[in-house]
């Protein structure tokens, strides 16, 4: 994902095997200062910095910010990113990664000539992710008529009013369960509507062999981490459906990861559109390399995401050779 999107980090994930939902927010700060102890000597700002995934949230990066600096003596922001704006966070880090979706999606859909009053968007998934690229995709004049969530899917072919949604589920614990701007529909119906994009934003292994024979969408952006199985890849890629890959879709998290720690390292902080400026000229060029290489050696989005980011790396090994 970093080397396709042109961020100069690594790549790893690391967790706990809990239900947070099930813990007060003691119990989760306690869980969070052990694990960040225990990994004392693996996280820095200048080795393993640790970024926002799956039920973690601006408080968890704090805490994980002030375990560590109380560790080593002094106040170090660049150890982690996603942190609360106060505490040397970025602006638009929250958003960034439904910010890219919709970037790549937008670049997807210019490809195949679509105009936004012809692009139907269905969205899976109504979180962090999902929610903000619908209220994107939705602003940029595309017709969201499907999102969801946990609780189920919610389908109008007139189009969702995407804030509304977004407001329901602030005020019922970030659920649209009983949400009334939309037929109730199942998530598995979601995937196979008649819309011109489909954006897996929830978990992994959704789209699999069962289902994706039945994808009536021309274009898929993996919001989510793989989203996709590989015996679906096959036959999304046997039935022309143009698929943005996860490390690229995605990747709009850890490139503004990328400009937080840049903000803490160098004392200076940018604006909002500074960054959401400079995050969408990434992400349209990573896009745009990617769709060149599909292009050049007519293999699907997801090789081309591998090949442009294996030579990156294997350039750069053999750049700096062999110390002996």
């Amino acid at each position: 994902m970093c080397a396709v999107g042109g961020v100069p980090f690594g790549g790893a994930k690391g967790g706990v095997t809990c239900d947070p939902s099930t813990m007060s927010p003691g119990e989760v700060e306690r869980l969070t200062r052990r694990y960040t102890a225990n990994l004392i000597d693996v996280f820095g700002p200048d080795k393993d910095i640790p970024a926002p995934d799956m039920n973690t949230n601006e408080q968890i990066m704090a805490w994980l910010l002030d375990t560590y600096s109380m560790h080593v003596r002094r106040t170090e922001p660049a150890v982690v990113t996603g942190k609360p704006i106060l505490l040397g966070g970025s602006q638009g880090r929250r958003e960034a990664t439904g910010r890219g979706v919709m970037t790549c999606t937008l670049a997807a859909r210019d490809k195949l000539g679509l105009r936004p009053g012809q692009c139907r968007v269905a969205v899976q998934g109504f979180g962090n992710v999902g929610s903000v690229a619908a209220l994107l995709l939705h602003e940029q004049g595309c017709q969201v008529v499907a999102i969801s969530d946990i609780s189920g899917g919610y389908y109008n072919a007139s189009g969702i009013d995407i804030p509304a949604a977004i407001a329901y589920a602030a005020e019922h614990g970030r659920s649209l369960a009983g949400f009334g701007g939309a037929d109730s529909i199942t998530n598995d119906e979601l995937l196979t509507l008649d819309v011109e994009v489909l954006a897996p934003c929830a978990k992994e292994n959704q789209i699999t062999e069962e289902n994706a024979a039945d994808i009536q969408a021309q274009i898929i952006s993996e919001g989510a981490n793989g989203p996709t199985t590989a015996e679906a890849d096959d036959i999304l890629n046997e039935k022309g459906v143009l698929v943005v890959p996860d490390i690229l879709a995605n990747a709009g998290g850890v490139t503004v990861s990328y400009f937080e720690w840049v903000q803490d390292r160098q004392g200076y902080f940018w604006s909002l559109e500074r960054v959401n400026r400079r995050l969408d000229r990434m992400m349209r060029q990573a896009f745009n390399t990617v769709y060149d290489a599909h292009e050049k050696y007519d293999i699907p989005m997801r090789i081309g995401a591998y090949v442009i980011a294996i030579d990156k790396v294997a350039s750069a090994l053999r750049t700096r050779g062999i110390y002996a």
